[in-house]
């Protein structure tokens, strides 16, 4: 029997990569990552250099195409597999990424008269600027009883489909009345692709509050929001809505050029990035919580019931594996907090340490941390650098670090910050317990568990589980490849399910991250300090990060 291959392609925050995948036992022949030219936009827009607002995270959408046009062509190159032999293409996207587009599909800032208006753009996952409308969202679905309010855990965040949506129309109506679809960047890239529009199931469903039974909120729902609303589902938001694994259509003449793939090849519809690595990790069973970290985390899980879990970013029926309710909570910022730290927190000396032994600021904190016991840097930290996703779902909290004193050192502060993140973590699983969501098991993938040991031993003490690793370094876009296989079916190679993919493609470390008892025990007492100022600042005891919050922003005005 011939060999098969498949590819996936994983759109980060920062950058896409390619991976070119053999089908037989889930090897990665070859990848290759593009940086994206234009970066994440959060200052100045390109060409007209309009300054943005606080809060606000874009993109380029010629990015996207980037990606398709270096690294897609290179691990064919790298690898020597045939074009041929490549039956199956799926991709993975950051979400909710959404853009405007046009009649013909084309993004608005295409559009060199709009390039100047902020919402022309890609509105990235964390542009955070549509708080306002997001809390009116659930303000009016909250006093209206609306069914789908408690499948998000109660609050609808500013970083999904709907509140992005209505920013635009509230602030650049002119806009939105040009606007014919907003689209998930997932979507759009799948149907740069195919040349057909296929709305893919879990951003939908997790994203833009899309039900398989009943669909979006209804008009009425929409005209309370705002009498503008009222069609938004049954226009800027129609179309053919598909579960994962489906084949979308086949690649196109001009995107084989691009690409130097075959036209005709098998493309499936769209997925989120973390969702994409839970088959990655072999995960298509209830009671198993992958983590997929870094610059954020989500965290997933497969349930038998739908139950209603604080703070969870949403509950979605074949939303990760068919035939199971897809759980996700996530937090938002982690690899961001200590990216932040290493760039803007830490002195000369340190970076001046670390060049001499010839090692990465990131390691050398590492290094020193790993050093201490739990509890021996008197220090405590709020993981709200970006907010809180879950379970507070509140974009205007912001972060805190308790127990500073003139003795305190930077690899101290690291630590500190490793395990607020791991308190975090614990937070969201407690949510899911206490809500009759059994975590049995927890396995981790991204870039974070590849490069970090010292945080994954922290979580496993602070969590009290063993955490298994992924062994791919490119879990996402080895489940986005999985999917491809899954759309180009058996016959063509490829599998029929996503569940007779994993089996075959699916690969952990043998090494796990088991907690250590005595360490468990201090963090048990340090989660309980964790708690009590979670609640008191995150709950509504003090909002002095609200305060603070807007009188940066009058400053700022």
């Amino acid at each position: 029997m011939s060999k098969t291959y498949a590819i996936g392609i994983d759109y980060g925050t920062e950058s896409g990569r390619a991976v070119l995948v053999d089908l037989a036992d889930g090897m990665e022949v070859a990848d290759h990552v593009t940086e994206y030219p234009h970066g994440v936009i959060d200052e100045r827009l390109p060409g007209s250099g309009v300054r943005l607002e606080h809060d606000w995270a874009l993109q380029h959408p010629g990015d996207y195409l980037e990606v398709l046009r270096r690294s897609v062509p290179e691990v064919i190159r790298r690898s020597g597999v045939q074009p041929e032999e490549v039956i199956g293409i799926g991709i993975d996207f950051t979400a909710c990424t959404m853009l405007p587009v046009d009649a013909s599909g084309a993004p608005l800032c295409f559009d060199p008269s709009l390039q100047a208006n902020p919402h022309s753009w890609v509105k990235l996952w964390k542009h955070h600027a549509a708080q306002a409308e997001a809390s009116r969202i659930n303000e009016v679905a909250a006093a209206r009883g609306e069914a789908f309010l408690p499948r998000y855990g109660g609050k609808i965040s500013s970083e999904w489909m709907l509140a992005k949506a209505w920013q635009i129309l509230n602030e650049a109506p002119d806009l939105y009345e040009r606007t014919d679809l907003f689209l998930e960047a997932a979507d759009w890239v799948v149907y740069q692709l195919t040349g057909r529009i296929a709305r893919n199931s879990c951003t939908a469903g997790y994203k833009a509050n899309w039900h398989k039974r009943e669909g979006y909120p209804d008009s009425a729902f929409f005209k309370a929001l705002d009498p503008r609303l009222e069609p938004l589902a049954a226009t800027k938001l129609r179309g053919g809505i598909f579960p994962l694994g489906t084949r979308a259509g086949t690649l196109t003449e001009a995107m084989a050029a691009q690409t130097g793939l075959r036209p005709g090849t098998a493309v499936a519809v769209g997925n989120v990035d973390a969702h994409a690595a839970v088959p990655g990790v072999g995960v298509v069973t209830p009671g198993k919580l992958v983590m997929a970290m870094g610059t954020s985390i989500c965290h997933m899980l497969l349930g038998t019931e739908e139950k209603h879990i604080e703070g969870m970013c949403g509950v979605v029926e074949d939303g990760i594996i068919p035939g199971y309710l897809g759980y996700e909570a996530g937090q938002s910022a982690v690899g961001d907090i200590f990216a932040w730290y290493v760039e803007q927190g830490v002195p000369a000396y340190v970076r001046d340490a670390a060049a001499q032994e010839g090692t990465g600021i990131h390691e050398w904190l590492e290094r020193r941390a790993a050093a201490y016991r739990p509890g021996e840097t008197g220090l405590l930290a709020l993981d709200w650098w970006n907010g809180n996703r879950s379970v507070l779902v509140d974009t205007d909290l912001t972060g805190l670090i308790v127990g500073y004193t003139l003795q305190t050192k930077p690899e101290e502060v690291y630590r500190a910050l490793l395990e607020a993140t791991a308190f975090g973590t614990r937070k969201i699983i407690e949510a899911f317990q206490d809500g009759g969501v059994p975590v049995e098991q927890l396995y981790a993938c991204g870039g974070l568990p590849q490069r970090n040991r010292l945080l994954m031993q922290i979580y496993a003490d602070v969590t009290n589980r063993e955490i298994k690793i992924a062994d791919s370094k490119q879990t996402p876009a080895l489940g986005a490849a999985m999917f491809g296989a899954v759309a180009a079916g058996s016959a063509a190679g490829g599998y029929d399910s996503i569940v007779d993919a994993a089996q075959r493609m699916a690969r952990v470390r043998e090494e796990t991250f088991k907690p250590i008892p005595a360490h468990v025990a201090v963090y048990d007492q340090l989660y309980a300090e964790y708690n009590r100022l979670h609640d008191y600042f995150g709950r509504g005891a003090s909002d002095v990060m609200k305060r603070l919050k807007a009188l940066r922003e009058a400053a700022l005005h």
